[in-house]
């Protein structure tokens, strides 16, 4: 392991006298900073600042299921509730959720995807809060009444 930085200023050492001094130069003496032993520059907001320790290493990945995995999961629990008669119908599974008809339609529609498609989009991981893809990019794809056509799409 190294020494720890060490920081040394010049003007607070004892000044050796030098013949070619004037007054003017006494009044702001020169300042040098010496620093000896390993620092470690740190991000810090825009900037950087300097320590004596290394960073900790970067965190590993958080991973999550997608929201768009979220949401098709949920369409699928809808849609068992409604076949198994909780509900009347989609508008009121959306009076007793208190969403929209039209959100209830969207969620829904997530269930008309071709099987495969719906097993790939289930093992989506939002990696960092990223997404992989949005639930609105797939609206086109469930207006497709094709499988074929949807994979074909997808």
């Amino acid at each position: 392991m190294s020494e720890p930085a060490e920081l040394i200023d010049n003007a607070d050492r004892e000044r050796e006298p030098d013949s070619t001094d004037d007054a003017a130069s006494d009044s702001n003496p020169a300042r040098t900073n010496i620093i000896r032993g390993n620092l470690f520059r740190i991000r810090d907001g825009h900037g950087f600042r300097f320590a004596q320790q290394p960073p900790a290493a970067n965190p590993e990945p958080v991973r999550r299921p997608a929201h768009v995995a979220r949401m098709l999961a949920f369409a699928h629990r809808l849609q068992a509730a409604i076949d198994r008669g909780d509900y009347r119908d989609r508008a009121d599974l959306a009076r007793s959720l208190g969403l929209t008809r039209a959100r209830i339609t969207q969620l829904l529609d997530l269930t008309l995807l071709a099987p495969d498609i719906q097993e790939h989009i289930l093992f989506l991981e939002a990696i960092d809060g990223t997404e992989p893809i949005s639930e609105r990019s797939l609206r086109s794809s469930t207006r497709i009444m094709s499988w074929h056509q949807q994979r074909l799409h997808w």
